[in-house]
């Protein structure tokens, strides 16, 4: 399975058929389906179905709403028909969101425990890890590790965490804007609801420095610059690239434009200053 250096990360309800095939063709190796799609993993199977090389990836598949024996024959499903293209990402999802939410180490292990029961092999799939405990699990019991709103520090921690041929894959948020207002305006809601209201993310973002003052009022301009990376497009090149100098091994954009305005042409510009095709 080729993920390729980059990626793109699109929320469920919006990613489509579509986008796949464009991003297939501009070059990007994986699409992530980000959020909590549906176990059934019927998404992943219509964007595979749609393209021919491009490898899918959930972002993840929640493990409160989703049972893993309910994922595992949707997971050998897409496997068989779409031979090293498919990979599950699953994950805890946060306690804000779960009303269940405890124990989160122990419900990861029992969930890989049951997907090793039901043969979804650990080069198949990869683990949300933020914290120590999370990548060493994600290292020992599966691919490697999907780290969602973390900067390039958190990265290079992570790399370190896991050691050499672990995969890291970093989701990275970028606006194509150079005016930082109104970079800042399409950039800040996303990063501030609800990952600003949630303890997983600021537990993490703490790690590396950032404070309460920064969490404030949608977020300082400092932490949004970092977690949604703005400017010219050779700027937001150099955001995706600054993981990958870290040491990612794949780096998934999640692309944000203003209402109104088409992706494709930010998505090809993109792909162009990454000399992807």
């Amino acid at each position: 399975m080729d993920l390729g250096t980059y990626g793109l990360w699109r929320g469920a309800a919006v990613v489509d058929a579509d986008f796949a095939r464009t991003a297939e063709r501009l070059g990007y190796g994986t699409v992530w389906i980000g959020g909590s799609p549906a176990g059934d993993l019927a998404l992943a199977e219509e964007l595979l179905a749609a393209t021919e090389r491009i490898v899918v990836a959930t972002g993840i598949v929640n493990m409160w709403a989703t049972k893993a024996e309910e994922v595992a024959p949707s997971y050998h499903r897409l496997a068989e028909r779409f031979p090293d293209r498919f990979l599950l990402g699953v994950g805890i999802g946060h306690p804000e969101a779960t009303q269940e939410y405890r124990s989160p180490m122990e419900t990861m292990v029992d969930y890989l425990d049951a997907l090793d029961r039901a043969g979804v092999p650990k080069e198949g799939r990869v683990l949300a890890a933020l914290g120590p405990k999370a990548l060493a699990l994600a290292a020992e019991r599966t691919r490697g590790t999907h780290p969602y709103l973390v900067p390039p520090q958190h990265t290079a921690a992570a790399r370190e965490a896991v050691g050499p041929g672990v995969l890291v894959a970093p989701e990275q948020k970028v606006v194509l804007e150079t005016d930082p207002e109104r970079a800042r305006a399409v950039g800040r809601p996303v990063v501030d609801q609800p990952y600003l209201h949630l303890t997983n993310y600021l537990s993490n973002l703490r790690r590396f420095g950032w404070s309460d003052a920064d969490f404030a009022d949608g977020g300082s301009d400092e932490l949004i610059d970092v977690l949604s990376v703005h400017g010219d497009v050779a700027t937001v090149a150099a955001g995706l690239t600054a993981h990958v100098d870290a040491g990612a091994d794949h780096v998934c954009a999640q692309v944000l434009t203003a209402p109104g305005v088409d992706i494709v042409p930010v998505l090809t510009a993109i792909a162009e200053e990454l000399h992807l095709a």
